[in-house]
């Protein structure tokens, strides 16, 4: 045991060499020397916030040396000596930092929230909880394609008591995945300390409860860090398995600069200031002789000079500057649809079939799919669309999930990142609602902030009409086409299911794919037996006419049509939407200009929908084509019942027709 009574923690450098042993400190004393330039800057109103991870550098440093430079690692908001100790240019952190062009979300984000490709770096957002589960997903890609590496992510003790952090760590010890868990306990979340936060001795405990190994590692001591996560590291390359490391620590500034550590007793901070773990390594590698204070001066020089020569680039660059176009452009990802035309056999299918061929074509034709969800596999699913496929792919590409829609959502993520596709079934698009921070924080607006697609595709089985109640039997479609970066389909008919199914996930673009339990088996149609695709955002023309405008999707399609077959003297345009994000607005004013009269129907309740938003845009685009108010006819404003008779009155199919020929006769 190496020891040094100049310093209060004990360094064992084992085999290491002193090149190895000087290189921790200089990539320690960057992020030392960075922090305290900014907090400087954040008193001279130069920068606006700032997260210190000052007193944690060992960790950061330690586990980004342990890792390969073509590993992820996935940092949080105090974790600099991540992103310094993967030489990314400090020009360019700090342009991150000022909203400026050379950082790398075009100003759209601010700090750690970020992520790039080139330095196998995956940001976080401000929600914590989901970057575990996005770990577990890169995890499960680097698995499937047995290419023996690991992969790290970052979380604080606040953050362990979210529940994607448990989700997270059940997935990843159901499904053995090679990821190292790494959890800083720097003793407060925020101001709230951890005695009120958890009640177990360690976190690493928490592990444990998940069949998990874990480990205690002195957070403040470099080389403990380097040479255990190495060890783990290696471990995990050859043995795929997720490991949970509690990495004692603390913070020595605040949260953020603005609450500072008036909660935090003096005792405490001084107990932990002779605990630093720059300072004590220092004295410790100049009690060995590897390092001299001579050396130390010179290397704070230069790297001081070097900080003020790449702040200068920084200041010196201009303001970004972006339009009204770009920003909208950058919402997405952008895809060239490519139309692959259907073969002339067909065969006469439900949609349930049409969903299930499509997506097993998609499979056959990318074996980077992997499919996800609650009782896929041998079960096939609850509805049986995946029936078969795990005969055909094998269970590694379609995987049964535990209850855990937020990991799971965020998993699909992580396969996008490391280059693999996710569709995932929503059991019922009802309990989407435990995924919906991911899907609509996380997926939806990655694009837009760095450049990372999303390519995922979310199974949505929705609807009532089955006597299922309240949670089972919404059609949820607004809480999503509210949200931009996220796209929306839902399709009537057999053979749109299945086109618009096999172009969903070709799109790199994250799609919540609606599909209608009630059309499940009862609406048959001829559709073609290959695979072949159909355009998002292209509306459908069922009927043509010139009296009035239906507009609909879903369902009540197939109410429109039963209305209009009894009433062959209502001439009409049914258009069934089928994309409801995009949206075919084209199809629309184009018809609503000949008619001059128009409908909208559809199964969700009326405030705050969808057909809010259509009726919006037609007064705004054709109201001098008008012949009357745009009518909406929708459900009513109760959760959907269960009894039969009361379900019947929810819905609006029996009030359609009045509502139609009332519009009529305006």
């Amino acid at each position: 045991m190496d020891s040094n009574t100049k310093t209060s923690m004990l360094y064992n450098k084992g085999k290491l060499s002193n090149k190895v042993l000087l290189d921790l400190y200089k990539k320690m004393l960057v992020p030392r020397l960075i922090e305290e330039k900014m907090l400087i800057l954040l008193r001279q109103g130069k920068i606006s916030k700032w997260f210190s991870g000052i007193g944690q550098e060992a960790i950061s440093v330690g586990v980004t040396s342990a890792l390969t430079k073509d590993e992820y690692i996935l940092p949080m908001h105090r974790n600099l000596g991540v992103f310094t100790t993967r030489e990314i240019p400090l020009h360019r952190l700090f342009s991150q930092w000022q909203g400026k062009a050379n950082g790398f979300t075009k100003g759209r984000d601010r700090s750690f929230h970020f992520g790039t490709q080139e330095y196998n770096i995956i940001g976080m957002i401000s929600h914590l909880g989901p970057q575990l589960g996005v770990a577990d997903g890169i995890a499960l890609a680097n698995k499937l394609k047995n290419n023996q590496k690991a992969c790290a992510v970052f979380s604080g003790d606040g953050g362990t008591s979210e529940g994607d952090f448990h989700e997270a760590l059940n997935v990843a010890s159901v499904w053995n995945l090679p990821v190292l868990f790494c959890i800083e306990n720097n003793g407060y979340g925020l101001s709230t300390p951890t005695s009120e936060q958890y009640n177990c001795e360690h976190i690493a405990d928490k592990g444990i409860g998940y069949g998990m190994e874990s480990h205690i590692i002195d957070g403040n001591n470099i080389i403990e860090v380097y040479t255990k996560v190495s060890e783990l590291a290696e471990s995990i390359r050859e043995n795929p398995r997720p490991i949970l490391i509690e990495f004692k620590t603390f913070r020595m500034r605040g949260h953020e600069e603005a609450s500072g550590t008036k909660y935090v007793p003096q005792e405490l901070m001084d107990f932990w200031a002779e605990k630093d773990p720059l300072n004590n390594y220092k004295e410790y590698l100049i009690s060995e002789g590897i390092l001299s204070i001579e050396e130390d001066d010179k290397l704070k020089i230069d790297i001081k000079e070097d900080i003020s020569n790449n702040l200068k680039r920084t200041f010196d660059e201009e303001v970004i500057s972006s339009t009204i176009e770009q920003e909208s452009k950058d919402v997405y990802k952008e895809y060239e649809y490519v139309e692959v035309k259907e073969n002339s056999e067909t065969e006469n299918i439900r949609l349930i079939d049409a969903i299930s061929k499509g997506l097993r074509q998609s499979m056959e034709k990318d074996d980077s799919i992997v499919v996800m969800g609650q009782d896929v596999a041998e079960y096939g699913g609850v509805f049986k669309i995946t029936e078969g496929f795990v005969d055909a792919f094998g269970k590694e590409r379609v995987r049964n999930t535990p209850i855990c829609e937020s990991a799971i959502v965020s998993a699909a993520y992580g396969l996008s990142v490391n280059g693999m596709k996710a569709v995932m079934e929503m059991q019922f698009s009802d309990f989407v609602s435990t995924g919906f921070n991911p899907i609509v924080n996380l997926l939806a607006k990655s694009h837009y902030r760095w450049n990372q697609e999303a390519d995922v595709v979310i199974r949505m089985p929705c609807g009532a009409g089955v006597g299922a109640g309240p949670y089972h039997s919404q059609t949820n479609e607004a809480w999503f086409t509210k949200t931009p970066g996220l796209k929306v389909i839902y399709p009537a008919f057999p053979y749109d299911a299945k086109g618009l199914l096999i172009s969903a996930i070709n799109d790199p673009n994250p799609v919540l794919f609606f599909e209608h339990k009630n059309l499940y088996r009862t609406i048959y149609q001829d559709v073609p037996t290959d695979y072949y695709t159909l355009p998002l955002g292209k509306a459908s023309l069922l009927k043509e006419g010139n009296d009035v405008t239906i507009i609909s999707f879903g369902l009540p399609v197939h109410w429109a049509l039963e209305t209009l077959n009894k009433n062959n003297d209502i001439s009409a345009d049914l258009i069934d939407l089928r994309s409801l994000q995009p949206l075919d607005t084209e199809a629309i004013f184009n018809s609503v200009k000949k008619t001059g009269k128009v409908i909208i129907l559809q199964e969700d309740s009326l405030f705050g929908s969808l057909s809010g938003e259509i009726s919006s845009l037609i007064m705004e685009n054709c109201f001098e084509y008008l012949d009357a108010p745009v009518k909406r006819v929708a459900s009513i404003e109760t959760p959907i019942p269960f009894a039969g008779n009361l379900e019947k009155d929810y819905l609006p199919k029996d009030r359609f027709e009045n509502e139609l020929k009332e519009l009529l006769a305006y």
